[in-house]
């Protein structure tokens, strides 16, 4: 079976489907743990685009939702990924706030977003590991 962020990254770059970030990060390990695609992409169909509203930036709703997944949905796991993102990104979590400091760099919107979704997988995967917690 594919790693987590092969899975991560082939959703991305799907030319046929628009994966929005939660949906990107969460799939793959939703898939993982025997949890049909269509069911994931669902889940997190309003996660996207800061919960469709510039809200809290879709990779690190994903990530919290594979971290629950997983067994790790204690709040201190939550705070804790999300301080590791957030510190990260000068303190920014909303997706309006990260695209509008990234549009000043000149990266690429779709860039950027890549680059989230694939740090919010890293850092999950990271953070299970640290806990003893395999990814099957």
């Amino acid at each position: 079976m594919k790693r987590v962020m092969e899975r991560a990254r082939e959703l991305r770059e799907d030319p046929k489907v628009h994966y929005n970030c939660a949906q990107a990060v969460l799939i793959p390990f939703a898939e993982k743990k025997g949890i049909p695609l269509e069911t994931a992409f669902a889940l997190t169909a309003n996660f996207g685009s800061g919960m469709r509203a510039g809200l809290t930036c879709g990779a690190i709703t994903g990530g919290l939702l594979a971290l629950g997944l997983y067994g790790a949905g204690d709040p201190k796991d939550a705070q804790e990924f999300i301080r590791r993102m957030v510190s990260a990104h000068e303190g920014m979590s909303d997706c309006a706030h990260l695209l509008a400091a990234n549009a000043k760099t000149g990266t690429p919107k779709k860039v950027h977003c890549d680059g989230m979704v694939y740090e919010a997988v890293e850092l999950a995967e990271s953070m299970l590991r640290e806990r003893g917690i395999e990814i099957s």
